[in-house]
């Protein structure tokens, strides 16, 4: 079982840590372990880069902003750390965090380190080994949306996170904040984002259910038990966790979720196996989530819509940064492809009205 563990690989060139500052620094910390640092990288993510650290006999997880990223904003390690120290209190798929630097001269940029949470992460393709069956994949579904609405029932307040957003307005300040850093980080005409932004003004609902909110909900954010791989033990990359609404959470799980009917191009881009046979569709996951919360379903669409213009905005990011030259990681030749795709597929569904 421990080949089907999310496994780490060699650090990518421009991303590599300094370890003759960190090493002393982590001393401070476990003074008592006489092995030697060890570091390697955790490949599979686009934006908080993520490290798996051995000194001796002790293994942490370490997350840092991405280098060359100029969106302070959206790489905030001091707040995710204070999000993660709180929110395990209520929520035990958080990971639960040890410390946090926000000394530059260790590593360039603030970073903080958690435990590990061994699991599998299911990806594009389940491995072979993995007892995925149609039943399994129908459980999962299951317990993905209700792993969500877990979240989404936490008292923030209660744990003293209800200074982390607000919630009026935030719909407005969301389609209006991501469209800016869209211009912002603008380097191709894209026809399609105008209409797009032009017919979520239009359509935008009224907030209804309030919560915390994880923001980019996904499969290949949660980690899976090895022993029961429809059991979800632990949630990741809580960057852009706030306070917001309930449904445009649900919203992000959607953008990331393939169906077998999808076009081709979309099958291409998909991050899960949620197009396996057993899983739930889209209209599926919607009708899941409404029956055990009560949530009103009929404005997913503008839902679904923002968070595939969401996504586009981040893609546009990262394929800025590699444009400029600060960051190495030929992955993101490729966005340009994610992003067309991304717009087509909104400006469709907002054409057709259809999930």
């Amino acid at each position: 079982m421990s080949d089907l563990l999310d496994h780490t690989a060699p650090i990518r060139p421009g991303e590599e840590l300094n370890l003759t500052a960190l090493e002393p620094y982590l001393r401070r910390y476990f003074p008592d372990e006489p092995g030697e640092l060890q570091v390697r990288q955790f490949p599979s993510g686009h934006s908080n880069l993520t490290y798996a650290v051995r000194l001796g006999g002790t293994e942490v997880v370490l997350r840092r902003p991405p280098f060359g990223s100029k969106v302070k904003s959206a790489h905030d390690m001091g707040r995710e750390f204070r999000v993660l120290s709180k929110l395990r209190t209520a929520y035990a798929p958080a990971p639960e965090v040890l410390f946090y630097c926000e000394d530059e001269s260790v590593l360039g940029a603030p970073f903080y380190l958690m435990k590990p949470i061994p699991g599998i992460i299911l990806r594009r393709q389940v491995p072979p080994a993995v007892d995925f069956s149609a039943e399994k994949a129908r459980q999962l579904s299951e317990s993905f949306i209700e792993n969500l609405i877990r979240l989404h029932r936490v008292d923030y307040a209660a744990i003293g996170l209800s200074d982390l957003g607000k919630a009026e307005g935030y719909l407005e300040r969301q389609v209006r904040g991501w469209t800016e850093r869209y211009y912002g980080s603008k380097t191709h005409d894209y026809p399609e984002v105008k209409k797009i932004t032009a017919w979520m003004q239009q359509h935008m609902p009224s907030t209804n259910s309030v919560s915390l909110i994880h923001n980019d909900y996904k499969y290949d954010n949660v980690v899976l038990d090895p022993t029961d791989i429809t059991k979800i033990v632990g949630v990741l990359d809580w960057e852009m966790c706030t306070i917001g609404d309930s449904l445009a959470d649900l919203g992000t799980a959607l953008a990331y979720w393939v169906d077998a009917s999808d076009p081709e191009e979309v099958q291409q881009t998909r991050w899960a196996p949620t197009n396996d046979p057993g899983s739930f569709t889209r209209a599926e996951v919607v009708q899941h989530y409404a029956q055990k919360t009560g949530s009103d379903p009929s404005q997913m669409i503008f839902y679904l819509i923002f968070a595939r213009f969401k996504l586009m905005v981040i893609a546009q990011q990262i394929y800025f940064r590699y444009q400029q030259g600060l960051t190495k990681d030929e992955r993101f030749a490729t966005m340009p492809g994610k992003i067309q795709m991304l717009l087509r597929t909104s400006l469709h569904t907002a054409q057709t009205g259809r999930l």
